[in-house]
């Protein structure tokens, strides 16, 4: 049966390894004034830029029925995946085409995981499909070991700016604009039930980054496999990379760089990191 895994743009990549399947469906960036489209032709540079310096209403769409549809094309199996439903109609929308797919195909199946998450532990749970059809696991092993294993992941997040937050309507701009005054960075997780939650204020980055580590480690992480996605901070992400490693000296720690969606939400300086927890 051929398989395929596909993702929207909440996740931080847009190729896998070449045995494995994979396409990205793209959500967009929208302002009164532009339209970024998250696939693999955005500038996100650009589109940072110009967010920094953008004071009227943003938001993001998610995609359509018909783009998931496409995305899904003439694969047999599918897995896939969507950035939590608390922050976007993703994962609404790829339910219908899930129906719409099935109810013309019928010896096709679609295993949708709401990943309560975004960017670097969607790429987890992403990296874990690619293993199991790898290793030639039947489909529903896969989607049997895809819940499990989701249990026994995590995304915590800090954030230097607020303020594309706060022009998204999700944080007020007096909070937003007293935490650039005095140069607070907001640590927080994405909650069971998929928001973004804060959980600590810091002054300074290495302080932030001493937080993330004990939030990590009082939810369990023990040295598994840790996503740091960084958004124009690389020097954070290699420091968060090497305080894991210091700890923990085998553990397999991978950064990357936010794309569109996930630098919409993260800002320029903004770190996310998916990990493991043990299970």
């Amino acid at each position: 049966m051929k398989k395929r895994i596909v993702s929207d743009s909440g996740v931080n990549i847009r190729t896998l390894d070449r045995q494995t399947d994979f396409v990205t469906v793209p959500l967009k960036i929208n302002t009164d004034e532009k339209e970024f489209v998250d696939d693999i032709n955005l500038d996100v540079q650009e589109m940072v830029s110009y967010m920094k310096n953008y004071k009227g209403r943003s938001g993001t769409a998610c995609p359509s029925v018909t783009d998931w549809l496409e995305a899904f094309g003439d694969a047999e199996e599918i897995i896939c995946f969507t950035i939590t439903s608390e922050l976007s109609g993703s994962y609404n929308a790829a339910c219908i085409a899930k129906d719409d797919y099935e109810a013309e195909h019928p010896e096709r199946h679609v295993f949708i995981v709401d990943t309560l998450s975004a960017g670097p532990e969607m790429l987890l749970l992403i990296e874990k499909a690619a293993e199991l059809i790898t290793q030639q696991a039947e489909f529903e092993v896969i989607c049997d070991t895809l819940v499990k294993y989701k249990q026994q992941t995590g995304l915590m997040f800090s954030l230097e700016s607020l303020k594309n937050l706060a022009n998204n309507g999700r944080v007020s701009p007096m909070v937003a604009k007293f935490a650039d005054v005095l140069g607070i960075h907001v640590v927080g997780r994405a909650s069971e039930k998929g928001d973004l939650e804060p959980t600590d204020k810091c002054r300074g980055m290495k302080k932030a980054l001493k937080k993330i580590l004990e939030r990590m480690r009082e939810v369990g992480y023990e040295g598994g496999k840790v996503r740091i996605d960084h958004c124009n901070n690389a020097e954070s992400a290699e420091m968060l990379k090497q305080q894991i490693l210091d700890k923990y000296a085998t553990a397999d720690v991978v950064i990357g760089q936010t794309y569109g969606l996930c630098s919409f939400y993260a800002e320029c300086g903004g770190l996310m990191i998916g990990f493991e927890k043990s299970k």
